[in-house]
């Protein structure tokens, strides 16, 4: 009862809203020092939107630890309590950072900026997975450039939600996912807690606009959105979406305020009528695929006039197959027209496929997951290749009207296919934009021995 709560003036707002007692409070911020006995000195650094809008990291000065929330975490657990083996953790590291620190890179770098003037920090103590102290200086390195890269982005999408409200957290982080797969920045603001000055400056400078519907109860929520209104331009592209947390502010109100100013949809507002499921943060993450590549497509079309020369046109000389990767996992399902494939082993009989980053087939694509590859016969392609390049709104049924039966592995497997095979993920490679990965064959069969595979000729090696 004695007990007095030291934290920042947001998280102490949010505790108020808790417990509805009176309790001892003091607010802190960044350069605040206060002695808790025995030579504990603890010192404070704000951080706010890593991934919290409230949170704050706090320094021992006697132990040389600096407790940082979820900020250097990661989902890994094993016996060690320390980050004794790197290459068992660097991915897990790498995606808890692209999920959940990444759209706040700007925010993460003056902390780190700020953590610079505390000293020797001995253990980074997180929320989530081991303490870093074996490779400390590695791992904070890793955050400073991934950060940096991301914050030098010249297209940023600025995404807004009340992030203790419904689902809206986890679905905003979905759809940046989504985005930043495109290679777009992404800037996170909590609609309940961030300053109208500081929510206008996003959205004045974003080419995207994402709002999470805020509940109707929120008069600081509201008076956020008419703050993004007021400096929203007609070149920017907007998305919508619901965060079934009970009472959400009207979608159709907001999306025909936005429109009316002139700006663009980028796709169609996301409604949910039950509780998310992995269709729809598999959605949100296709939704924020769209909205990215929407974002990029001029650049690129630019990029590939300018570099249409003779080593781009000797590269384009390289043949290959038409195949089509389908898959489900959780009961979701995705397809994708593939070209750059190749056999890499015969024991295990293995290939290699190359996947790039802002495919939505992406995420169900990772190491362990099973898929079928589908053979395309020359002469009887087209109206396969034709329906699978088509592009559908987010959520849509890639496979309506397309003629498929079940594999063993509950993949899709198309009727009109020369040829199948049942495959499985083995490894993972980075390669600048696309991912390459390494697969293994469990099943297959043709069903045309005299069948040829319809082939692929490019004139250019710099774009599909």
């Amino acid at each position: 009862p004695r007990a007095t709560v030291l934290a920042s003036k947001v998280a102490l707002q949010f505790l108020e809203g808790l417990v509805h007692d009176p309790f001892s409070k003091r607010v802190v911020k960044t350069g605040d020092r206060i002695d808790i006995g025995k030579g504990h000195e603890m010192e404070f650094v704000s951080a706010p939107n890593l991934h919290w809008p409230d949170t704050i990291f706090s320094f021992d000065r006697k132990t040389q630890i600096l407790y940082t929330c979820d900020a250097f975490g990661m989902h890994f657990c094993d016996d060690r309590t320390f980050d004794e083996d790197l290459e068992a953790i660097e991915a897990d590291f790498r995606f808890y950072y692209d999920c959940l620190m990444g759209p706040n890179a700007r925010s993460l770098l003056n902390a780190m900026k700020r953590m610079g003037d505390l000293g020797k920090i001995n253990i980074i103590a997180n929320g989530h997975g081991p303490l870093l102290y074996h490779h400390l200086d590695v791992l904070t390195g890793c955050y400073e450039n991934w950060s940096q890269k991301q914050a030098k982005a010249e297209t940023t999408v600025g995404l807004f939600f009340v992030s203790e409200y419904g689902y809206g957290e986890r679905l905003g982080h979905a759809i940046a996912e989504g985005i930043l797969k495109t290679g777009i920045g992404v800037e996170v603001l909590d609609l309940s807690t961030a300053e109208s000055q500081e929510i206008q400056e996003l959205a004045g400078r974003a080419a995207g606009i994402i709002i999470g519907m805020p509940p109707t109860t929120s008069a600081a929520a509201q008076a956020s959105i008419s703050s993004v209104l007021a400096v929203a331009k007609n070149k920017q592209l907007l998305g919508l979406f619901e965060c079934y947390g009970g009472d959400d502010e009207p979608i159709d109100t907001i999306r025909r305020q936005f429109l009316n100013s002139g700006i663009k949809e980028a796709f169609p507002a996301i409604r949910i009528r039950e509780a998310p499921s992995a269709s729809t943060f598999q959605l949100c993450e296709e939704a924020g695929k769209d909205i990215g590549q929407l974002l990029v497509r001029d650049r690129n079309i630019k990029q590939i006039k300018s570099l249409d020369v003779n080593m781009e046109k000797a590269l384009g000389r390289i043949s290959s197959g038409l195949y089509i990767v389908t898959t489900k996992k959780d009961n979701v399902s995705s397809a994708m027209l593939a070209s750059w494939i190749t056999q890499a082993s015969l024991q295990p009989l293995g290939f290699t496929i190359a996947v790039a980053k802002d495919r939505a087939i992406d995420s169900l694509m990772q190491v362990g997951d099973r898929f079928v590859l589908n053979v395309l016969e020359e002469g009887n392609y087209q109206e396969l290749k034709r329906h699978f390049l088509k592009r559908l709104h987010p959520g849509a049924d890639r496979f309506a009207g397309v003629k498929t039966q079940t594999a063993k592995n509950g993949s899709p497997i198309l009727a009109d296919a020369l040829a199948y095979m049942e495959c499985e993920i083995q490894t993972s490679m980075e390669c600048s934009d696309h991912w390459v990965l390494y697969c293994t064959v469990q099943e297959g069969r043709v069903s045309k021995n005299d069948g040829l595979t319809a082939v692929r000729h490019r004139k250019v090696g710099n774009y599909y």
